[in-house]
């Protein structure tokens, strides 16, 4: 007699609007309004969005002036990241109670690996709406799970009876399950991606199934063995508690739109610092040195260099900033700027939860 096949027990936990939904929780009077974190009405971009201003088609990374064109009523609250962080670690708390298979990906999102966890408890499902009683009642915020076979599959399903709600994909409906789905909806296919797929007449997981594996490799080069198996339910990634960074950053939006390298390097000095300290603070250095500049068209660029050692300085990080800056003529007036580095030191093993800073 075959033995059974043994399935891990995924969970995703995806909390419901965070940021505005802290507000909300703060502030009563904002319960049922129209909210946006972030941004105003004549600049700034939107960081998050509640239920109610998402009706009128409000989104994260919206201009304000987009958001509130959408939504005339939209109600603009400046983000207090302090803040999400407190109420995220107290999230984290109750993750861990059920087991230590917990690998955060943001503030408001994590996967638990429960197959084996604290309680005991042979059901992922129980073990998801349990965790979501307890965050309403103990933070007083709703969140939305999907629970799966693997960390691609309870990501996808987490979307799916948003918000407040959950969603459980038992093995032998994983493959029905992804070619019932639109392509748009699968995790990690983005706008441009999308386009391409419905351009081969990709639109959902029977579609993408039905290609062939070296289909999807001529389309999609080292992408296409990825979406040959997802779509077949094969992800084989572990949660890890403990992810190795791959890259620290640190950017700065600002309130009036810069036309002077003058005033541009002032602002790096400013952001360099803020990344030598992040650097410091988790003992990582890097190589590569990326500069990065949104227009005021909203356009982004990114211009990159790599240096033959390992950098944490904070003077060796804007002496490379600055290089890159003049490395071509800016396009427009500049809204944004930004510098990562990546490449990082391979001995790093802390994960560490980079936190964009916008001046309002």
């Amino acid at each position: 007699m075959a033995e059974p096949i043994s399935y891990r027990k995924i969970i995703h936990i995806d909390m419901d609007a965070f940021y505005a939904s802290v507000e909300q929780l703060d502030n009563p009077e904002l319960n049922g309004k129209p909210l946006a974190v972030g941004g105003n009405e004549t600049r700034g971009v939107v960081s998050a969005a509640s239920y109610e201003a998402r009706k009128f088609g409000v989104r994260s990374a919206m201009s304000g002036v987009q958001a509130k064109r959408n939504c005339p009523d939209l109600i603009f609250v400046p983000p207090r990241f302090e803040r999400y962080k407190e109420i995220s670690k107290k999230i984290r708390t109750i993750f861990h109670e059920y087991t230590d298979l917990v690998e955060p990906l943001s503030l408001d999102e994590a996967y638990l690996d429960v197959t084996q966890n604290k309680k005991g408890n042979p059901s992922a499902s129980l073990i998801a709406k349990e965790i979501r009683n307890r965050i309403f009642e103990e933070v007083g915020i709703t969140a939305s799970a999907g629970i799966s076979v693997n960390k691609f599959v309870a990501k996808v399903a987490s979307d799916y009876n948003k918000p407040n709600g959950q969603k459980t994909v038992n093995p032998e409906e994983v493959e029905s399950f992804l070619e019932n789905l639109e392509i748009k909806k699968f995790y990690g296919i983005g706008k441009v991606t999308k386009d391409r797929m419905y351009h081969l007449g990709i639109f959902t997981g029977k579609d993408l199934k039905s290609k062939p594996k070296e289909f999807l490799e001529e389309h999609f080069s080292k992408s296409g063995l990825h979406f040959y198996n997802i779509v077949r339910g094969i992800h084989n990634s572990e949660v890890k508690p403990n992810r190795i960074t791959k890259s620290v950053a640190a950017e700065h939006t600002f309130n009036e739109n810069l036309t002077s390298e003058i005033f541009m390097i002032e602002k790096l000095e400013r952001i360099a610092s803020e990344l030598e300290n992040r650097l410091k603070k988790y003992t990582i250095s890097g190589k590569t040195v990326t500069l990065k500049i949104k227009y005021s068209d909203f356009t982004t660029q990114t211009r990159s260099k790599t240096l033959p050692y390992f950098i944490s300085d904070k003077g060796l990080l804007l002496e490379t900033a600055k290089e890159l800056l003049f490395q071509e003529r800016m396009k427009e007036s500049v809204r944004l700027l930004g510098i990562s580095l990546n490449n990082l030191n391979t001995e790093i093993k802390k994960a560490v939860v980079v936190q964009l800073r916008f001046d309002f």
